[in-house]
Formats: structure tokens, C-alpha cells, sequence
């Protein structure tokens, strides 16, 4: 049976720490599951808390002044949010939701900043899972900037395929979702994807996708 202490040994931020080191985080966390839907902060809430995820998945977004909703970041077991306790902010940027029925480990803001005091080398860590959460970032606002809707959605379906390795096959995501994803319209991207299947691009079911052509897809997206 997996303990909690073996959870967190898996963690990237953790692998530099020993095995008493891992003890005492492992009584500093609290594991607590939450239901699908479940809303760990909006921007503005106070940032207490730092969440480690153990099962299921987070989305990060924000609001347009118009209601849409941009995902800034799918988060997968093993990642971290809430990270704004980290750089000194007191207040969150984002809304953080559960994707998933999920498993939480919830790690206060002060074990946080005394464990960052004493450990170079999980600061470092933290730093450099921030920094690719940044790069990432940067990545899609450039998307958006400069890139229209077929060629985002293109490579928001090879990308999906790639992370979860599904052999060709993005499940789990509906249009909306992925509308979300893309900071448009569900209609727009139920068009976009009836236009893939026409192209035989795609095969869509319900809640997959199917590649059938990936060069094709990479070619519309621009890689």
C-alpha cells in the first residue's frame, strides 16, 4: 500500500531531500479529496496554503471582462499550485479548480517558508517548476497573439497527446473544455474540429479525439 510518504518521495521538488526530511513533511501535509468541481481559490483569496496534487487533474484560468474563461494550465499528480505563498504575494492571480475527483496534499504557507530556509535545493526545485509553468505561459500567450484558431487547436491536440502518451487518442475533453483552453467560443472550436474530421485529420467521439493524421495537424499548427 502506497503511504503518503511514498507519494511525496515521487514529487520533483522533494527528490533532493533525505528520507527523514520526507518524515517530517509528511506530518507538516494534510491529504484531503475533493469532488470534481471543487474551487481551491478565486483572485484575491488570500494565499495561505501551498497544494501538492496526488490524484487527478487542476485547471488554472482566469476571466475576460466578457465571461470567457482562458485555462492558463492543466496540472497532473505530482505538480504543485498555489505557488503565489512562494514569491511573497499574499493574494492569488488565478481560480484553481478540480478537473477530477482529486487527492490534495495541503502544506502550510509557514512549513513552506522554513522548509525553502533550510533546503537550497528544494528552492531551487520550486524555482525551476515555476519557471517552466512561466515558459509555458509565454508560450500560449504568443499563441494567442500571433496564431489563429486552427493552428492553436492543432497544436493544443498534439500537445495533449504527447503529455498523457494515448497512442493517438485525447480523451476526456469537451469542447468547451478545450474552447477554454484556446480563450474562444465553444462553436468555433466545434467547427474547427468538424473542419479536421472533414480534412480526416481527426475522428471525433464522445469525449476523444483521434489522430489520424499527425503531420497533417502538425503542419496546420505551424511545427
Amino acid at each position: 500500500m502506497t503511504t503518503k510518504t511514498d507519494y511525496l518521495e515521487a514529487v520533483e521538488v522533494f527528490q533532493d531531500l533525505t528520507s527523514h526530511d520526507m518524515e517530517k513533511i509528511n506530518h507538516q501535509t494534510t491529504m484531503v479529496t475533493y469532488r470534481a468541481g471543487h474551487l481551491f481559490y478565486m483572485p484575491e483569496d488570500p494565499a495561505e496554503v501551498l497544494f501538492i496534487i496526488k490524484q487527478g487533474r487542476i485547471q488554472l484560468y482566469r476571466l475576460s471582462t466578457d465571461g470567457r474563461k482562458l485555462v492558463i494550465a492543466i496540472l497532473k499528480p505530482g505538480m504543485i499550485f498555489g505557488q503565489m505563498a512562494l514569491i511573497g504575494q499574499n493574494l492569488h492571480n488565478t481560480f484553481a479548480e478540480a478537473l477530477d475527483d482529486c487527492v490534495i496534499c495541503v502544506w502550510r504557507r509557514g512549513d513552506v517558508d522554513r522548509l525553502m530556509m533550510t533546503q537550497p535545493l528544494v528552492a531551487l526545485r520550486f524555482l525551476e517548476a515555476m519557471g517552466r509553468r512561466v515558459r509555458d505561459l509565454e508560450q500560449r500567450l504568443e499563441e494567442v497573439t500571433y496564431k489563429r484558431i486552427p493552428a492553436r487547436l492543432a497544436g493544443l491536440l498534439i500537445r495533449l497527446e504527447e503529455e498523457h502518451g494515448a497512442n493517438g487518442v485525447v480523451a476526456g475533453y469537451t469542447h468547451q473544455s478545450l474552447a477554454d483552453m484556446l480563450g474562444t467560443y465553444r462553436e468555433t472550436t466545434t467547427q474547427t474540429l468538424n473542419e479536421f474530421q472533414h480534412r480526416n485529420l481527426i475522428r471525433t467521439g464522445r469525449k476523444t479525439i483521434e489522430i489520424l493524421n499527425e503531420d497533417g495537424l502538425r503542419k496546420v499548427a505551424g511545427t
